[in-house]
C-alpha cells in the first residue's frame, strides 16, 4: 500500500519512468501475472467493482458496472482507451502517458481481459505527437516482453494493441465519436442507445475508458479493493489526479485522496495564489463545468458528491484558477469561442447555439452590447441544453449560465457602455489565429 498516496504518480517527473525496466523493477506487470494465473475475467471485474473505481474521464460512472454491460455471449469485444485529452484545463492523462506509459498499458491489458477483448486501441489526441511515439515504443517493449500478443505469459489469453493517433478534434473525446473516428467515419457522436457496450466498434460490444481509469486497475488488483477504499470517501473512493492551471504558486498535476477539503489542497499542495494575485473563482472540473466563486469553492471538498452539492461537477479534474485581475467576460468569450470552433455541426442547437453564444458575448465584451443581450444569452442556453446527441452543447451552456449568474455585474457594466477592460487572454488580444 502506498503510504504517500501516490497510486498513479510515483514516477511523475522521472526521466526514466517511462522505461519497461524501471516499471518492472518497481512491481510493474505483477498485477497482470497475478490476474492471468489466478483470476478469471469475472474475478477482475468484481475486484474493480468492489473497489468502487469511477470513470475518470468526466462522467464518474462505476467502472466495474460499465464492464458488466458487455453481453456474456458476445463473439467479439473491443476495448478502447480514451487518451483524446482535449478539455481546456485538463492535462493529467498527458502526464500518465509521458512519464509512465506502461502503467496505462498494463491497466489496458487487464481491462481488456476483464471484458474478453482481443483487440485494444489507445486513441491519443492528434496534437500529442510525441506521446504517440512514446506509447508506441512502450507497446513494442510490452510485446517483446510477452505482455502482449498471442498466449500472453502462457495463459491462453491473447491481445493485440494498436496506438491510434486522432486528428485533433475535441469531439472525438466523446466515446461514440472516438469509435466512429477509428472506423474511418467523421468524428461525430452517434445516438444512444444502442450504447457501445452492446454495439460499438464494427457493431460489436465495445468498452471505452479514460487513461486515468485503466491506469488505476493494476494498483487495485495488487493491493485489493479494501486498500483502495482506504483513500477517499465511501461514495468517492480512491485518489484523483488534478490538473491545476492559473496564477498559482505551483501549477501542475497533483494526486490526492478524493474528499480532501479544497482549502487544504489549494493552500498546502498548490501553495495558494501567486504573489500579487487574489482568488476570484475556480472552474474545478475542466472548462465544461459551472464556475464557483472563491467563497463557494473554499467551503467544499474535492469529491463527486460535495462538488455536485455545491452546484458544479468534478468532471475531468481540470482545475482552472481565476484571479481577481481577470475579466470574467473576457474568459467566457474565450470558452465560447472554443466550443463554437469545436462543435462538429451535427446538431442544430449546438452548431448554431455555440456560434450565437460566442457572437453575443463577444459584442458585450467589446462594449457594443445591447440591452437585452444577457436575457438573449439565457434564451440561447435554454434552446441548447439537453437537446443534442452528445454533451458538447451542454458543456458550453453550463459555464455560460454560471458566469452570468455569479458575475452578472461584469456583463452589465459593459452593456452600460463603460470602457471595456484590457483583454487578459492571448486570444482576445488577437495573438491567436481564429477562423
Amino acid at each position: 500500500m502506498s503510504a504517500n498516496g501516490q497510486l498513479l504518480s510515483a514516477r511523475f517527473g522521472r526521466r526514466d519512468g517511462h522505461k519497461l525496466s524501471v516499471y518492472e523493477a518497481e512491481g510493474g506487470y505483477r498485477a497482470l501475472k497475478k490476474a492471468l494465473k489466478e483470476m478469471s475475467p469475472a474475478d477482475v471485474r468484481e475486484q474493480v467493482k468492489a473497489a468502487g473505481l469511477r470513470g475518470r474521464g468526466g462522467a464518474g460512472f462505476p467502472t466495474g458496472v460499465k464492464w458488466g454491460f458487455v453481453p456474456a455471449n458476445a463473439e467479439k469485444v473491443y476495448f478502447f482507451v480514451n487518451a483524446d485529452e482535449s478539455e481546456p484545463g485538463t492535462f493529467k492523462d498527458r502526464y500518465l502517458l509521458d512519464y509512465d506509459p506502461h502503467q496505462t498499458i498494463e491497466g489496458s491489458i487487464l481491462s481488456s481481459y476483464a471484458v474478453g477483448a482481443a483487440l485494444c486501441f489507445i486513441y491519443i489526441r492528434g496534437e500529442f505527437g510525441w506521446l504517440v511515439d512514446r506509447v508506441n515504443r512502450a507497446v513494442e517493449e510490452a510485446y517483446a516482453a510477452g505482455y502482449l500478443g498471442q498466449n500472453i505469459l502462457g495463459s491462453g489469453y491473447s491481445l493485440e494493441m494498436i496506438v491510434h493517433k486522432g486528428a485533433g478534434a475535441y469531439i472525438c473525446g466523446e466515446e461514440t465519436g472516438l469509435i466512429n473516428s477509428v472506423e474511418g467515419k467523421k468524428g461525430q457522436p452517434s445516438i444512444k442507445p444502442p450504447f457501445p457496450a452492446v454495439s460499438g466498434f464494427l457493431g460489436a460490444p465495445t468498452i471505452v475508458n479514460n487513461v486515468e481509469t485503466v491506469a488505476t486497475v493494476p494498483w487495485i488488483l495488487n493491493e485489493g479493493p479494501d486498500a483502495y477504499r482506504r483513500y477517499g470517501t465511501e461514495k468517492s473512493p480512491g485518489t484523483k489526479l488534478w490538473s491545476v492551471s492559473g496564477p498559482v504558486k505551483s501549477p501542475g498535476v497533483y494526486e490526492v485522496p478524493l474528499g480532501i477539503p479544497f482549502r487544504e489542497f489549494f493552500e498546502e499542495h498548490v501553495g495558494g495564489m501567486a504573489d500579487g494575485e487574489r482568488l476570484k473563482a475556480v472552474i474545478v472540473g475542466g472548462s465544461s463545468v459551472p464556475v464557483l466563486t472563491a467563497d463557494e469553492v473554499m467551503a467544499t471538498n474535492l469529491d463527486y458528491e460535495s462538488l455536485a452539492a455545491a452546484g458544479t461537477m468534478l468532471g475531468s479534474g481540470g482545475m482552472i484558477v481565476i484571479p481577481e485581475s481577470s475579466s470574467m467576460v473576457d474568459l467566457i468569450e474565450v470558452l465560447m469561442h472554443f466550443y463554437w470552433d469545436e462543435s462538429c455541426g451535427q446538431c442544430t442547437p449546438c452548431r448554431e447555439g455555440t456560434g450565437w453564444l460566442h457572437k453575443v458575448v463577444g459584442r458585450v465584451r467589446r462594449g457594443a452590447g445591447e440591452h437585452g443581450d444577457l436575457e438573449r444569452l439565457e434564451t440561447i442556453c435554454n434552446g441548447m441544453a439537453g437537446l443534442t446527441i452528445c454533451p458538447l452543447s451542454d458543456a458550453a451552456v453550463m459555464p455560460m449560465r454560471s458566469f452570468l449568474a455569479k458575475f452578472r455585474t461584469e456583463f452589465e457594466t459593459l452593456i452600460r457602455k463603460d470602457p471595456a477592460p484590457e483583454p487578459t487572454s492571448r486570444w482576445a488580444r488577437g495573438e491567436v489565429e481564429t477562423r
